[in-house]
């Protein structure tokens, strides 16, 4: 490299906040280095230290079933989506009694309660994200577009304590003429929207969470073509709901990346990730299916078989936030912790 074409360079990657954020974002040399996978990784884990034994909560019976999106109420009952059938789920956790609480959810993907006990739905068909009153059953819709130009399926979402939401939104074959691109959003208390990420800083965003103290923000990235992003993001998360410093905390490449996650009360994530069998991607089976304790400084501590494909997300609840629920394939799991969730998990009314 000549000095002009270093100073081009230089000059190139100093250009902009968003074109420095898109070089960290999508360099090639992590694909370079992670082609073994991880499944050197699952030897001696002190899985028990964090994790109990896999339950059987329910099974849906059902021939359109792919369950998504375990949210907990105040009353310790677990709301959950079945995508195919466009219907949100509710299991009385002491009667386990299995009922529909939404039919017609237009592909509610992931849900979670808000502090004030209300539902928020990323609805991945309609591309809304909205807000149910859990006493009057009243929708809102928080958000439907950016730009003037619709969201790309609203996918997976978290909120902070200024009542700020954080959501993912992505599809598999989007419509750029009427579209925005796979990006991640921000909804403030006043309804405003901003971008905080957007294609090619983002290849396919999906699970997302922020840790209890409110000062690091974690993305999912879950993209099956071969040589794209398969790994958890970390980013510096500022007062203002702006984020900063991208960097990989883990990398599931070349094995299925995690799809939803949650976190508890000491900054750890709990991963739903990888796959029984192979399917129509390029991912391969170095990630073993099921729960991935991972450590804020990027360490796998712990790890939890799931009995069926493909397992999809997971949250705290319970009365002492030691219970993770699990949505897998037909199935909702729970399985016991040793760490409680962040105290967010739990809603009020």
């Amino acid at each position: 490299m000549n000095n002009k074409e270093f100073l081009n360079r230089r000059l190139f990657i100093r250009a902009t906040a968003g074109a420095s954020l898109t070089l960290a974002l999508t360099g090639c040399s992590t694909f370079r280095k992670s082609r073994a996978g991880i499944s050197s990784l699952y030897k001696k884990l002190k899985t028990d230290k964090y994790l109990g034994e896999v339950v059987v909560e329910s099974r849906i019976e059902s021939e359109e079933v792919f369950t998504e999106g375990p949210a907990v109420d105040a009353n310790g009952d677990v709301y959950f989506t079945n995508i195919p059938a466009s219907q949100i789920l509710k299991l009385d956790v002491r009667e386990k009694e299995l009922s529909v609480f939404r039919s017609g959810s237009h592909g509610a993907n992931g849900l979670r309660f808000d502090t004030n006990g209300d539902l928020l739905a990323c609805e991945g068909d309609s591309g809304q994200v909205t807000r149910t009153d859990m006493t009057s059953g009243e929708i809102t819709v928080i958000a439907k577009e950016y730009n003037h130009k619709l969201l790309q399926a609203p996918n997976d979402l978290d909120f902070d304590s200024q009542g700020r939401i954080y959501f993912s939104s992505r599809t598999g074959n989007p419509d750029p003429e009427k579209e925005n691109m796979r990006a991640v959003y921000r909804i403030d208390p006043d309804g405003t929207i901003h971008q905080l990420l957007v294609e090619p800083q983002v290849h396919m965003p999906n699970g997302i969470v922020i840790s209890p103290d409110e000062t690091k923000l974690y993305l999912i990235e879950a993209d099956g073509k071969k040589d794209r992003h398969r790994k958890i993001l970390q980013f510096d998360l500022q007062p203002d709901g702006t984020i900063i410093n991208p960097r990989t905390l883990f990398d599931f490449y070349p094995g299925r990346s995690g799809d939803g996650m949650c976190i508890d009360e000491e900054g750890n994530l709990y991963v739903a990730a990888g796959l029984h069998n192979t399917r129509n991607s390029s991912e391969t089976l170095d990630t073993r299916p099921g729960i991935h304790v991972i450590s804020p400084r990027g360490k796998l501590l712990a790890f939890r078989e799931t009995p069926e494909d493909t397992v999809t997300n997971c949250t705290f609840g319970g009365n002492d936030l030691k219970t993770l629920f699990v949505t897998c394939g037909t199935y909702l799991l729970s399985i016991r912790t040793q760490i409680p969730g962040k105290r967010s998990y739990l809603p009020s009314f």
